[in-house]
């Protein structure tokens, strides 16, 4: 069996790096006798590093069953100091349950897409490259893209676009999707974009491409990204041992302020918990450089007291 200090990932897939991995280990403190919970193991980088900072033990959990390859092959070399179960994060309680563990010395939650998911035309996330409409984090279960988008109404698509994608031209973003829909030209993620930008007022851009936006509303549309989010971080914080520490990066303003308001509460006078950050973490200007991806992560942590 690998030695904590020593363990080194193995996988091919170690180029893709984790999001703000410097600071997740400085927080969560792992050491040999503890027990860590990556809840959203994805392929595996964050993990790898908690090991590799000592951690005794560690649980990964995913939905995505494609990014779970990733990770056991990753994280083969440190035996059996690894459980890797596909389930998803607000299943937590259960899973641990069904591991025999009571609590957690360190639980975290990395809440953005993975690079597999992006960089893989077919799982249809990207609007840089034309594949599917299908935007399932978990493939094996679930309506994709394309079966929602085929009997929604105008004004529900529209909810959607402006309450997760904060687009202001939601309504005629809406439109243009469905008019394209209704004329039998929305095959695939190009025509999505096309449309989107259409209906946005997108001819040319400098910084956002104008389907960004939609492209975020359709996808935490499709996997419900913040339904029960907050029942996750308060089941969390629930499982941590006394000194345990829950770590989340959100990805975006949504997401990171149902994580701000939640640990507000949680660390308030009548709470258990107390904030190590008091305001979010963000990654440096070298880390931006080399991962162009991280520059929207966000990262608070909030500790068991009680």
């Amino acid at each position: 069996m690998t030695t904590p200090g020593r363990f080194r990932s193995s996988g091919s897939d170690a180029a893709h790096e984790p999001v703000l991995v410097r600071e997740v280990v400085s927080v969560l403190r792992p050491h040999a006798g503890g027990l860590y919970v990556d809840a959203t193991v994805g392929l595996g980088g964050h993990a790898a590093a908690l090991l590799g900072a000592g951690a005794g033990r560690l649980i990964g959990m995913d939905r995505d069953e494609a990014a779970l390859a990733v990770a056991r092959e990753r994280l083969a070399g440190a035996g059996e100091r690894v459980t890797l179960l596909h389930a998803d994060y607000r299943e937590l309680p259960g899973v641990l349950a069904s591991c025999g563990v009571a609590t957690a010395d360190g639980i975290l939650a990395d809440l953005g897409v993975s690079s597999l998911q992006l960089d893989d035309p077919a799982r249809g996330f990207s609007f840089r490259q034309a594949g599917p409409l299908d935007m399932r984090m978990d493939r094996s279960q679930g309506e994709t893209l394309a079966e929602r988008l085929a009997s929604v109404d105008e004004a529900t698509l529209a909810g959607v676009i402006s309450r997760y994608g904060e687009e202001r031209h939601a309504r005629r973003v809406a439109r243009a999707i469905l008019v394209s829909r209704d004329d039998g030209e929305l095959r695939d993620t190009g025509d999505l974009a096309r449309a989107a930008r259409r209906g946005a007022g997108g001819g040319q851009w400098r910084r956002l491409d104008p389907a960004t936006r939609t492209f975020q509303a359709l996808r935490i549309w499709v996997n419900g990204e913040l339904d029960g989010l907050d029942l996750f971080l308060e089941a969390a914080t629930g499982a941590l041992a006394l000194g345990g520490r829950l770590a989340v990066i959100a990805f975006h303003s949504l997401e990171d302020r149902v994580v701000k308001h939640t640990f507000r509460r949680l660390a308030g006078p009548d709470g258990v918990c107390s904030l190590v950050t008091k305001r979010a973490v963000r990654p440096d200007d070298d880390e931006v450089s080399r991962n162009p991806r991280a520059r929207s992560a966000r990262l608070r942590v909030l500790e068991r007291a009680a």
